[in-house]
């Protein structure tokens, strides 16, 4: 069994390795380099809201991107349910693709780039996570069709958009769809390319696009591709008092950082989700522990020959401020020594939002974190 000395020696060595890794640079048509440094998510927008013209119209404005722009973000991750761009039935809604193109051509003017991210599709949403009658994308021939028909429809609206970048869907979960995902994937890629031959395409691998499951993708055919994880670890910190997962205390204040036993011991309750911070090997909770999660990401883009982008990570409004600055400043610490870009997880509301009220005392201070060169 390997001891903490030896583990300890291994991380060191593993780390320098890779940072020495330079990560080639995204590219758009014209062979210029594609900004996704720092950038932050328009979580419920069109996605995961009340999809109504009331709210689409009231919730983004173009001063909020200008807003974006001026807070030095270089772009925008625009979470997109499928409901926005097509019925129940398939049929295009071209006033939902009129939402998107605002925002994408709002971007244009602040120098902005845009990733566009299908972030529910139809017969897909990670919020039915292990529901075989609602998720039925992976089983479905003809659901997997209509997949791919919506993005030949998004790529024939925004090809020549040199700004724009395409996320082919947020978050499968299940293990079991490991190979049809990739099967999808290079379906709905080739697909793609048909039309939009050189703009940026991003996906991620199972479990909440988890940093572990990187290594299932297969190695892509072009280099106009990013691989994406999503980082919340340790989950039962950033995402205290989340109703939506039952087995978080609802009443315990969680701080970071504190010592891995004390973590180990309160993420056994959480389940599958607690458990990449029971298995962790690292004996402080801070950069060692992130550097150990990043790491797998890391390898597997590096064997893939791809960028690695980080398209979510925050903590929620529940969580003590001071100990979320602390959390963001060594999440940040890590994702520069390796260079991968990354969206925080997000603009406003969603209990995440950076423009709360929660985050009004350090705002200015996160801001300062992520302009600096």
């Amino acid at each position: 069994m390997e001891t903490i000395y030896e583990f300890c020696l291994k991380l060191y060595d593993r780390k320098k390795e890779l940072q020495d890794y330079k990560f080639s640079v995204a590219k758009d048509q014209e062979g210029k380099s594609m900004k996704l440094e720092r950038g932050i998510n328009l979580g419920g927008y069109l996605s995961q809201c009340v999809h109504s013209t009331e709210h689409y119209d009231a919730f983004i404005q173009e001063e909020d991107i200008c807003k974006i722009a001026s807070m030095g973000f270089d772009h925008v991750r625009l979470a997109i349910d499928y409901e926005v761009l097509e019925d129940e039935y398939g049929r295009t809604r071209e006033e939902g693709f009129a939402y998107v193109t605002r925002v994408v051509e709002w971007c244009k003017r602040q120098g902005l780039n845009i990733v566009l991210d299908l972030h529910k599709a139809y017969g897909y949403d990670f919020n039915n996570a292990g529901d075989k009658k609602k998720n039925i994308l992976f089983t479905n021939k003809m659901v997997q069709k209509r997949f791919v028909s919506l993005w030949i429809k998004i790529a024939e609206h925004y090809a020549n958009e040199t700004h724009v970048a395409f996320e082919l869907l947020n978050e499968v979960v299940e293990q079991e769809n490991a190979e049809a995902w990739n099967l999808l994937i290079a379906e709905t890629v080739d697909a793609i390319r048909r039309i939009a031959r050189d703009t940026i395409i991003i996906y991620g691998g199972i479990q909440w696009n988890s940093v572990k499951t990187l290594k299932l993708l297969e190695k892509p055919k072009d280099e106009n591709i990013l691989f994406t994880f999503h980082f919340y670890e340790p989950l039962l910190f950033t995402h205290q008092k989340a109703h939506w997962v039952p087995t978080i205390s609802q009443t315990e204040d969680i701080y970071y950082p504190e010592a891995m036993d004390y973590y180990r011991t309160k993420s056994l309750p959480i389940g599958y989700q607690g458990e990449v911070v029971c298995k962790a090997q690292s004996q402080t909770m801070g950069t060692e522990f992130i550097t150990e999660m990043v790491m797998e990401a890391v390898t597997a883009a590096k064997n893939a020959g791809v960028t690695l982008y980080c398209g979510e990570f925050g903590v929620i409004d529940q969580a003590p401020v001071e100990d979320t600055l602390r959390w963001f400043t060594d999440v940040d610490t890590v994702f520069r020594q390796f260079g991968i870009g990354c969206a925080v997880w997000t603009y406003k509301d969603m209990d995440f939002g950076l423009m709360g009220e929660h985050y009004a005392p350090i705002r200015e201070q996160l801001l300062t974190l992520w302009n600096r060169k």
